[in-house]
This record gives structure tokens, C-alpha cells and sequence, in this order.
């Protein structure tokens, strides 16, 4: 097996496009507020802000939005105002929703919300499963892409049954756009024509921007008012935020000229690796620029062999693999984006080559030893 020889001063992340460097991050986004005379904001309110909302209202296809902390926040917000609306506080949402999974189920503890799962683990929520629903509920939260599936997407004819399915059965459909920037490539349409028929959207500007942390929800005018109450209610309404604005506002319109060469570049890299046939892709066809990395042996070896390559490639290639549902398999997640353009196809076949070789050979190593 190969074997690290030194510790590199400095390790490249293998997925995305965010800052790395703090110092040096902070210091282009001060230069960009001097060069476009920039006045922090004020409680929300100033010209830097509302500017930036009213341009991603043009590009989304909404009358109205609000640049908030975090998308936690905003999309509570948005079932908040939904279930008030309708006096219903039941809404709907794919099992795999970060709401559900990464958000200690706020929704239920804060906001006295239940929620109904509705689609299979596995795939994308489907049409035929929103006629399907038998109870009354205020809101049907979609996720495109669908982190937690490997990215997965409706195709354009399904999306558009999806839309028309919630609008007939009277439920307002709620976007969780987190990583919606990546899906243009895929649906090769506009954003506002993949936002329309949505009565709500949420989008995050650190993913797929780059940016620091923060995020836009955009409805209705009526819509916007009533979830800045709730923003305000949930301390969401800080002083200023105007270095978050700042960075996605300096960033937006390049990070989103540069969506199609990263796609490109998730088929490329899926078709490079694809004689290495230890490794499996979840999907198979990479619908936007994420897939799941599938690795035949338990998520400590992987791991293990990780930090090997970083000491050995200066590039760390995911954070912690995570268990699959097959006790001998793991799996991270990669996303493309600036860092995996600046590498070879042979770097990437080669830190692939490593991953997938030592780490067979420890876990053989690993079952002699426990015979």
C-alpha cells in the first residue's frame, strides 16, 4: 500500500466553491463594499439590502422578498404563515427533508407544526403521491435538488404535474430551494420558470454561492409581511447583515454563470472513475453537480484513509463518510464546484485509486484479524 510521506501546510477541500481563507475572504468583500460605496443596512432595512432583494425577486419571479440569516428560519417562517393562513397546522414534506433531519424538528417544538411524509425514501416526491394525500394539510415543502438522495430532480414534465397536483388539491407548495442555483443546468429554463407555480421559495446564497451564510424568501408581498413578523419573533431581525448581503451580492452573478461548468464537470468525473468498479455513484447519472460516493467497507476505514490522503495529496476529500444501509458500505457526499475544476482527471483518478485500493486492503486486513 502507499504511504504518506509529509504533512502539508495547507489542505484543499475537495467539493465546492466557499472560502477557505477567512482573512483573505473578508478583505475581498471589504474591498467590493468600498468599490460600490456600500452603507450597512439597518434592522433590514438600507439600499444595500433592498437592492439585492428586489434583483433576486426579478430572478425568481416573485413580487417580493426578504434576505434573512438563515434558511432555518425562513422556511419556519414560511410554513408558520401558510398554516395560519389556512387555521391548519399540518404540513407535508419528503422524508428526507433537512427540516426533518438536521433541524432537531423545530418545526413541532417551536412552532407547534406536525408534518405528514409524503414520497419514498429513495426517490423524488412524485405527483401521483400528492393526490394520494387523504388529510388537510396548509403546505407541501419540496426540496430541488434533494441533498439527501444524491441530488435527485423531477423531470421538467413531472415538476410541472407536481405544481398543478398542489394547486388542485389546494395546498400551497413551498419551495426549499437551498441548492436551487445547481438545477438550471438540468432543466435548461430560467429560474423563474422553475420557481413558477411555487407560492413560496426559499434559497440560500453560502451552497451554491459561496457566500457567507444567508438566505432570501420570496412570496407575495402580503406573504413577505407576515413572515418578517415572524423573523422578528424568532430574533431573525439582527441589527445588520450587511457583511452576508455584501458577500452573496459580490458573488451571485459569476457563482452563477459557472453552474454549467460544474455540472459538466460532475458527468466527466462520474464517466472518468467510472473503470474503478469498487466505487458506485448514487445516482448514476448525475442530475445536477452533487452525486453520493458509494466506498465497499465500513465509514472508520474510509475515514482512515482520508486523512492518509490529505497528508499525503494536501486535498481532503469529504469530512466524515456516513454509514450506508449496508453495514459493509459507506458513503459521502460530492459536490463539484471551483475546487474540483482546478484538478486533473488524473489527480482525481489517483486520490479515487488510493481511497478505493488502501481501503479494500485495510478492511481485508481488519476481517483476517477478527477471524
Amino acid at each position: 500500500m502507499m504511504k504518506p510521506s509529509s504533512v502539508p501546510a495547507s489542505i484543499t477541500l475537495l467539493s465546492g466553491s466557499g472560502p477557505t481563507d477567512a482573512p483573505r475572504f473578508l478583505r475581498k468583500i471589504a474591498d467590493w463594499c468600498e468599490q460600490n460605496n456600500i452603507i450597512f443596512d439597518n434592522y433590514g432595512s438600507g439600499d444595500l439590502v433592498e437592492t439585492f432583494e428586489k434583483k433576486i425577486a426579478s430572478l425568481l419571479g416573485f413580487p417580493a422578498a426578504r434576505f434573512m440569516p438563515s434558511g432555518t428560519l425562513a422556511q419556519l417562517a414560511a410554513l408558520k404563515v401558510w398554516a395560519d393562513e389556512s387555521n391548519c397546522p399540518h404540513f407535508g414534506m419528503h422524508p428526507t427533508s433537512h427540516l426533518e433531519i438536521h433541524e432537531e424538528h423545530a418545526y413541532a417544538y417551536l412552532y407547534n407544526l406536525r408534518r405528514s411524509f409524503v414520497g419514498p425514501v429513495k426517490s423524488t416526491l412524485l405527483a401521483e403521491h400528492i393526490l394520494a394525500i387523504d388529510e388537510k394539510i396548509s403546505a407541501l415543502l419540496i426540496e430541488l435538488p434533494a441533498r439527501e438522495i444524491g441530488g435527485q430532480l423531477p423531470s421538467w414534465d413531472e415538476l410541472e404535474k407536481i405544481k398543478a397536483a398542489a394547486h388542485d388539491k389546494q395546498i400551497k407548495l413551498h419551495l426549499d430551494g437551498a441548492r436551487l442555483w445547481e438545477t438550471k443546468p438540468f432543466y435548461n429554463r430560467e429560474y423563474n420558470e422553475i420557481c413558477a407555480g411555487f407560492d413560496s421559495v426559499y434559497v440560500s446564497f453560502y451552497k451554491g454561492i459561496g457566500a457567507l451564510p444567508g438566505a432570501m424568501l420570496l412570496g407575495s408581498v402580503a406573504f413577505i409581511e407576515k413572515a418578517k413578523l415572524w423573523q422578528r419573533r424568532a430574533g431573525g431581525t439582527v441589527q445588520t447583515l450587511a457583511p452576508q448581503i455584501a458577500s452573496a451580492a459580490m458573488l451571485l452573478d459569476k457563482s452563477l454563470s459557472r453552474m454549467p461548468a460544474y455540472f459538466k464537470r460532475t458527468q466527466q468525473i462520474v464517466h472518468h472513475l467510472s473503470d474503478i468498479k469498487a466505487l458506485r455513484f448514487f445516482p448514476e447519472l448525475p442530475q445536477v453537480n452533487m452525486v453520493h460516493v458509494y466506498l465497499p467497507f465500513r465509514a472508520e476505514i474510509a475515514n482512515k484513509v482520508r486523512a492518509e490522503i490529505e497528508e499525503q495529496y494536501s486535498i481532503k476529500m469529504f469530512g466524515n463518510a456516513l454509514t450506508s444501509d449496508k453495514p459493509e458500505e459507506c458513503y459521502f457526499e460530492l459536490t463539484v464546484g471551483e475546487n474540483l475544476l482546478g484538478l486533473t482527471d488524473l489527480k482525481v483518478h489517483l486520490i479515487f485509486s488510493y481511497l478505493i485500493d488502501n481501503g479494500t486492503e485495510y478492511s481485508k486486513q481488519q476481517s483476517e484479524a477478527g477471524r
